[in-house]
């Protein structure tokens, strides 16, 4: 069994009951993360997993800090000894540290789970804030701004999104600026003109 279907089967047992909606936003975000694909080549299967994984510490059974980044990946680390990269995966996605301070604990963040690859950090960061809650895809934009809409201006998570546009934008537009080179290399060959024989002008 991959890292990715693995993943999808704990996230899916974890979610689908208790958190229908965060289970269907999950489910969208995984499929993000297949679709990169052509620039992730073999990283696709832990960017997936990751995917499925970001948001398990919202599972009422795993709640211990109410900071989901931290709890789920403490879970993973703790109970099923998951993949390092992927317990970082989950405890840094969407420019996490932000939050943690705001909750006073960038530390315990820091401290037990270090910083992972930036191009599958921004990777997942991308395929979670182009992601609305139902699972549909969203302009990063329109993604900042339900969030700002669902939890108010004064919550934490709002004053924590704020601090984390920039980190968020930054990697939503790397991605994207990959997706399209890879997709020009890609149609190069087939877009450049026949060569004109000599002499036939």
């Amino acid at each position: 069994m991959g890292q990715a279907e693995w993943a999808h089967d704990l996230a899916k047992d974890l979610l689908e009951t208790d958190l229908p909606r965060r289970w269907a936003h999950t489910q969208g975000v995984a499929a993000r993360a297949v679709s990169l694909a052509p620039i992730l080549g073999d990283a696709t299967d832990t960017l997936t997993a990751a995917a499925y994984l970001h948001d398990i510490g919202y599972a009422p059974r795993l709640v211990v800090t109410n900071f989901h980044p931290l709890d789920g990946a403490r879970y993973l680390r703790d109970v099923h000894h998951a993949d390092e990269t992927l317990c970082r995966l989950v405890a840094h996605h969407s420019c996490a540290v932000n939050e943690a301070l705001e909750r006073s604990l960038f530390d315990a963040l820091s401290t037990e789970f270090g910083k992972e690859q930036p191009d599958l950090v921004g990777a997942l960061t991308y395929c979670d804030m182009t992601t609305g809650p139902d699972g549909t895809q969203l302009d990063v934009h329109d993604r900042l701004a339900e969030i700002h809409s669902r939890y108010g201006p004064d919550h934490l998570v709002s004053r924590s999104i704020t601090r984390s546009t920039p980190c968020i934008l930054s990697a939503v537009q790397a991605v994207e600026a990959a997706l399209t080179a890879k997709a020009g290399s890609a149609a190069a060959p087939h877009d450049r003109p026949e060569a004109v024989p000599r002499g036939r002008a």
